[in-house]
């Protein structure tokens, strides 16, 4: 007995002191949003970036083109190789090494896309617990493509700013991989498969629930007195609400990763401050862009279906809690921010859920902008008719639309989510009539119009398209206060 118990004393000190000796001399280590499978963005200069010792060379060496890229370790032990990739293909070799090669095999090279925000970005194709994704088996089920690579992003949530996300892993689109990857996401890289027909990686970096705020970093929102910074050592008491935990967990990890763009769909928790949200979106996009280095990359994003957030706590209902003001900000942020582009959902909102199963269309309508306005590719539909001018004649108001170069349809229903105000600001149902690219608003009950509104309600079901069948946003031509309705 005394013999063994020796014995196993023995293995455990050489085990002790062959891991400490191993530490002492550990080959780089990188970021773990590089590994085996991954994709990178074509036809660029991406950095790939890890730890070793301090003044430590290190050296990659690409497959594709033989090459090899060097770098030197700074004080904290960080390193940043800035490499060329090719035209779309593979699959190739990436090999890093301080004398010790680290090999990432299966590397492809196409278009790299972040897909971010709350739950609605987040819920996977198999769709959360009793909250299904509309026909997303049979996509599952026919979802093995070798050429759409997967990350997802770990959920974390923390005061203080990490140097690097929790592991992860490139995995191969498949049933049981795309089952639990974002439906949206999914849906969107699919479409950008079929379309360009070069491998595409998708990044997962999303949290159900989440303000905008936690995506932000404390610089950034120093400048908002109303917003409370968590100090490094506050309990975090909302996890994915708390500001900038879930930058300093997990989108700061993954900034500088080459990629072409990003998707965005967030904001539910956000729909009560609709004039907070309007300044934040547009500071938060440009700062990312900022801190990504690579220039004004496109930031398409996906406007909040219409749903009654009065069946919330705290049960709010009316005047800002209306969240046709949150979706109203949006519609105008599309304006000011460059590069970018919203997907209206005005015709798939469920009042019953915050989670509209059907996410084939989101990730499409996502798909269809960078298609078009990205890519290049014309002949479709690719952005939905947009609010342009009103002007008053008579009795009427005539509302005009751009991105209407076919016409605006109901596709022969009538519609009835339009309304009009004269100054005394109390809204009417009215009647509207479909004129070429225009709508013609009336009302018995306001003789002299000054405003007119369109889907401007919580819940709502869009009844207005452009022929290509992209709906119309809600909108409003007035700017009066949110107590008004």
């Amino acid at each position: 007995m005394m013999k063994t118990q020796r014995l196993i004393a023995s293995v455990i000190l050489f085990s002790c002191i062959f891991f400490s000796a191993s530490r002492s001399t550990a080959q780089v280590t990188l970021a773990n949003i590089f590994t085996d499978g991954m994709v990178l963005q074509q036809q660029s200069t991406v950095p790939v970036w890890g730890w070793d010792k301090p003044g430590t060379h290190i050296t990659a060496t690409t497959s594709w083109n033989k090459k090899t890229y060097q770098a030197i370790t700074d004080t904290a032990g960080k390193f940043i190789l800035k490499i060329t990739t090719p035209v779309a293909g593979g699959p190739y070799q990436l090999i890093i090494s301080d004398g010790k090669p680290l090999v990432l095999t299966d590397v492809l090279i196409g278009e790299v896309w972040v897909c971010a925000g709350q739950s609605n970005m987040e819920i996977p194709m198999k769709g959360f617990k009793s909250q299904p994704i509309l026909n997303s088996n049979e996509a599952i089920l026919n979802s093995k493509n070798p050429n759409i690579r997967l990350f997802t992003v770990p959920r974390g949530s923390k005061t203080t700013l990490q140097k690097d996300i929790k592991p992860s892993h490139w995995l191969q689109a498949s049933p049981e991989t795309v089952a639990k990857f974002s439906a949206t996401g999914y849906y969107f890289g699919k479409l950008l498969n079929k379309m360009l027909n070069v491998p595409i990686g998708l990044i997962n970096c999303n949290y159900s629930g989440s303000s905008i705020q936690a995506w932000m970093d404390p610089t950034t929102l120093k400048p908002y007195s109303e917003i409370k910074i968590p100090a490094p050592t506050d309990s975090i008491k909302e996890v994915s609400r708390t500001p900038t935990t879930l930058y300093n967990a997990m989108l700061h990890g993954i900034i500088g990763y080459g990629i072409k763009g990003s998707i965005w769909y967030q904001g539910e928790s956000n729909y009560d401050f609709p004039a907070q949200y309007d300044s934040l979106f547009v500071t938060f996009v440009k700062v990312l862009r900022s801190k990504w280095n690579i220039g004004d990359f496109p930031f398409y994003y996906a406007q909040i279906a219409p749903y009654d957030y009065a069946q919330l706590p705290p049960y709010n209902k009316g005047g800002k809690y209306n969240s046709a003001f949150l979706r109203d900000v949006q519609r105008l942020d599309e304006d000011k921010i460059p590069n970018t582009g919203m997907a209206v959902l005005m015709d798939i909102g469920e009042q019953s859920t915050i989670h509209p199963p059907r996410k084939e269309q989101v990730g499409s309508r996502l798909a269809y902008l960078a298609l078009g306005k990205t890519y290049g590719i014309q002949g479709f539909g690719y952005q939905s008719p947009a609010y342009e001018s009103l002007s008053i004649k008579g009795s009427a108001a005539i509302v005009k639309f751009k991105n209407v170069a076919n016409g605006l349809t109901s596709f022969l229903k009538e519609i009835n989510t339009f309304e009009i105000a004269g100054a005394d600001k109390h809204f009417y149902p009215a009647k509207a009539q479909i004129t070429g690219s225009a709508v013609t608003v009336s009302s018995d009950q306001v003789k002299e119009p000054v405003a007119v509104r369109y889907a401007f309600k919580d819940f709502v079901v869009g009844d207005l398209f452009g022929t290509d069948g992209l709906p119309v946003s809600s909108f409003r031509t007035d700017d009066w206060d949110y107590g008004v309705q």
